[in-house]
């Protein structure tokens, strides 16, 4: 790993562990990016940068990890060790442990990945003469929508339901998924399978027609159903690999043309969960219908604005047209 060497009494924010009298900091020159599912759990590598023969499992090797923040009085604790003491901090606790594959490991496992966990990470090792400072940055990949199929709500069982998920590029979503979706800010008031064979739906706004207002915001859950029941599904898209579009035409197009246009493209009419992923993971933000492989007609919305979304960021829903129409363009979508 090739590294810089900095005095350790020119840093303020590991002088807990640094002995600065003697010690140096060594700083990887590598910055490692890191992706994760939302709800999952990953891990952010860290190995000691041999020097003779210290290893991480040696007495007096001690290992910190870190959540930089841009400002440095605003860093997180996350955990610290030395030998068989370990400690977790704040909304860590309990969450996170050291992989410690060998005496040279100090890679960190964070468990039930959430977005607050998005960002960079400092592994300091510390042995007393240096100190190897490694940065990671944390990414979640992922985002839940909502989907209901043309013939309209509360019209899918469990198997039919998983399917559409996959017919949209997406699969069902776990409960932690949809938790973590919650915390975000998904509020829908139509319950929908998970892929557990649960039913739930999120509420952020508490309200008459949603559960009632005496309950506060939160999951509401009808259990594990009958899996022929018919209810809605929460669908789970991760990051693309690969570009949604919109496609420029002088014309508007019927459905059958949307998807022609995209095929003389050299690619294919976008699904759901490509706008979706594209919009929450990207930003993507175009305020024109287009027609989806599903045979809908979606826009999406990232800087709301008059006339387009003007109260929230959404992936807006125009509806399922008859498809002769000759009413929208189409967003379309090409594989890297």
């Amino acid at each position: 790993w090739p590294a810089v060497f900095v005095p350790a009494v020119l840093v303020n924010s590991f002088s807990i562990l640094t002995q600065p009298q003697r010690s140096y900091i060594i700083f990887s020159s590598f910055l490692v990016k890191v992706s994760a599912d939302l709800g999952g759990n990953v891990t952010l590598p860290c190995r000691l940068l041999h020097t003779d023969d210290t290893s991480f499992g040696s007495i007096g090797i001690r290992v910190r990890w870190t959540k930089v923040a841009d400002d440095e009085s605003q860093n997180e604790d996350v955990l610290v060790s030395m030998g068989f003491h370990k400690k977790t901090y704040g909304s860590f606790e309990d969450r996170v442990y050291l992989q410690e594959f060998d005496n040279d490991d100090a890679s960190l496992i964070i468990t039930d990945v959430s977005m607050d966990d998005v960002g960079k990470y400092h592994c300091e090792i510390v042995n007393g003469v240096e100190d190897t400072v490694q940065e990671v940055v944390l990414e979640v990949q992922g985002v839940v929508f909502p989907y209901s199929p043309f013939v309209g709500r509360y019209n899918l069982n469990f198997q039919d339901a998983m399917k559409a998920c996959e017919d949209q590029g997406a699969v069902g979503a776990t409960f932690d998924q949809l938790f973590e979706a919650w915390k975000g800010g998904l509020d829908w008031c139509n319950a929908g399978w998970l892929s557990d064979g649960t039913v739930q739906y999120p509420i952020t706004k508490p309200r008459a027609p949603c559960g009632g207002t005496n309950s506060g915001p939160g999951l509401r859950s009808y259990g594990r159903q009958n899996r022929m029941s018919r209810y809605d599904v929460f669908c789970y898209a991760s990051a693309l690999n690969g570009r949604l579009y919109w496609l420029v035409q002088p014309d508007r197009l019927t459905f059958d043309e949307a998807v022609q246009a995209c095929l003389d493209d050299g690619a294919e009419i976008a699904k759901v969960g490509h706008m979706y992923s594209a919009w929450k993971l990207e930003g993507y933000d175009r305020c024109d219908a287009g027609w989806l492989a599903d045979g809908s007609v979606r826009y999406p919305i990232s800087r709301p604005r008059k006339n387009c979304s003007p109260t929230e960021a959404a992936v807006r829903f125009v509806g399922f047209p008859d498809k002769s129409q000759k009413s929208y363009g189409v967003y379309c979508y090409r594989s890297y």
